[in-house]
């Protein structure tokens, strides 16, 4: 009898606020992974408490409103990222907890005065949904095929491949979320459509325009917004709350990071019921004191027209992705057969009909927005592991240019924008001065001319080149891009055939 640990592979979608696991049968048929009392969803929340504990999920999110300062949520966001300061000082604005940057050019978190890398916390979520999985399948679960966002750089994709290995779970392929989400939608169904996924989550947003063709799924183009999600809806009502209360009472709750918990969390289910009613009251009893040690409590109301005109512009921001994402992949709104929502904020409304208006029909429920990516990563997941007809086709693309940073200061493009994947690239180079026996090249992913306005994915030193004076060694650099969207380099001398190949190391402040 054959050992199932060694064939199945879970899908899991690593999401900003929460995520999610799935796994399919041998005939295909999906089920999600519930944790305990049936819940799908496991928050993706890590804190340690007073006494050292380090909890994950659930357990994090209870005492979330206690302990503020030591719950590191929306981590994703930060994952492979440099500690620009713009980025750094955003989420610093938004969160409880301290970023700082790290010592690999990166970004690291306090927590309970420990310092963590943000794969490490990453690794310890992927960790908790590999256990339940585990402890729900009957067997040790070993491999797994995790999403991201389709914007995600070539570093932040490494990332989530490092929080993997850090807890010995084997991610076999890294896989855009709208993929996933389309995947779920129409495998299996011999469909010929061309589909657009707006996917709005907690914490990022993608688009991504996929020609369906029966087993073969063609993404056409992708755009988006890491910085752009549920989060930043809430932050806007937040906002809103603390300027009433500042005018009411004179009093600034955002240094109290007790307060600043408990409105958020209100905040956020206001916002969830506001979906679905056209005002709520917004009411936290004795959220502070007075200097004379007179309880102040918030006691308001919202209604859904105040949430809509606070969080317009974070949709047409939206629709602005939207429409260069149309136009990059050369079509007109009528030539898109469904709109596909995935994600918790698209249950917004206004997010409905704004997208009914622009289209000119509504878009399509045909998938779970919270849990098509997770059905479709173990959908493809189902289709890589050994046995049965299950071969699929994913054409894929790079969110953003990849390039080399020249002797100027300016990109020399190596892929386009919506270039395809997998993907291979030559450019011939020489040395540049005489007795040259290293090859340097800088390698940036963004679609700005100046290298320095893009992200620096890392430096890659070829060693061993020839001596010779200068411009007369024959190089051949060969970009690869996987199918994950993850790229190596293959060095060659022409003139010997010496060969060296290297995954894109980071590079360290």
């Amino acid at each position: 009898m054959e050992d199932p640990s060694r064939d199945t592979i879970i899908g899991i979608d690593l999401g900003t606020t929460n995520s999610c696991a799935a796994v399919a049968g041998e005939e295909g048929t999906v089920r999600l992974i519930p944790y305990k009392g049936g819940d799908f969803i496991i928050p993706s929340i890590f804190a340690i408490d007073d006494k050292g504990h380090e909890l994950i999920g659930h357990e994090a999110k209870r005492q979330w409103q206690l302990n503020p300062r030591n719950t590191l949520y929306a981590t994703k966001r930060l994952i492979g990222r440099s500690p620009m300061d713009d980025v750094v000082e955003s989420v610093q604005r938004s969160v409880q907890y301290r970023v700082h940057a790290g010592a690999r050019n990166d970004v690291e978190l306090d927590c309970q005065g420990r310092s963590f890398q943000v794969s490490e916390v990453a690794s310890r979520i992927l960790g908790k949904i590999r256990d339940v999985a585990s402890d729900h399948l009957g067997f040790r679960v070993e491999r797994a095929v995790v999403t991201v966002p389709a914007y995600f750089t070539d570093r932040q994709r490494q990332a989530v491949k490092e929080a993997g290995r850090l807890v010995g779970l084997e991610v076999v392929r890294v896989l855009n979320e709208p993929t996933a989400a389309a995947l779920a939608y129409g495998l299996g169904k011999h469909l010929k459509e061309q589909v657009l996924v707006y996917d709005l989550g907690g914490g990022t947003f993608d688009v991504s325009i996929i020609d369906i063709r029966d087993r073969v799924f063609e993404v056409k183009a992708t755009g988006g917004d890491i910085f752009l999600g549920g989060i930043d809806f809430d932050n806007a009502m937040i906002a809103y709350v603390l300027a009433d209360f500042r005018r009411r009472h004179g009093v600034d709750l955002a240094t109290d990071p007790v307060a600043m918990q408990r409105v958020k969390d209100l905040a956020e289910r206001t916002k969830v019921d506001l979906s679905s009613r056209d005002a709520v009251p917004f009411s936290i009893p004795f959220i502070t004191m007075t200097p004379q040690g007179q309880p102040l409590s918030i006691d308001m109301r919202f209604d859904r027209a105040t949430l809509e005109q606070l969080t317009e512009p974070l949709i047409d921001r939206t629709l602005e992705i939207l429409v260069r994402v149309l136009s990059d992949a050369g079509l007109k709104p009528e030539e898109i057969d469904r709109v596909m929502l995935v994600g918790g904020q698209t249950r917004m409304p206004a997010i409905q009909e704004r997208l009914t208006a622009f289209f000119g029909r509504p878009p399509s429920k045909g998938v779970h927005p919270d849990e098509a990516v997770a059905i479709g990563a173990a959908l493809y997941g189902w289709s890589l592991s050994a046995g049965g007809d299950r071969q699929l086709q994913l054409l894929d693309v790079i969110p953003m240019a990849i390039g080399i940073e020249q002797a100027g200061g300016e990109t020399h493009v190596v892929f386009g924008r919506n270039a395809s994947i997998p993907n291979a690239r030559a450019i011939e180079a020489t040395s540049s001065h005489d007795g040259q026996t290293e090859l340097v090249l800088r390698m940036v992913q963004g679609d700005h001319p100046e290298a320095a306005r893009n992200e620096v994915l890392g430096e890659f030193t070829f060693g061993g080149v020839r001596p010779c004076p200068a411009g007369e060694v024959r190089l051949e650099v060969i970009f690869d891009v996987n199918v994950e969207g993850i790229l190596s380099l293959h060095v060659r001398d022409r003139d010997t055939g010496r060969e060296m190949k290297s995954t894109v190391r980071i590079t360290r402040s």
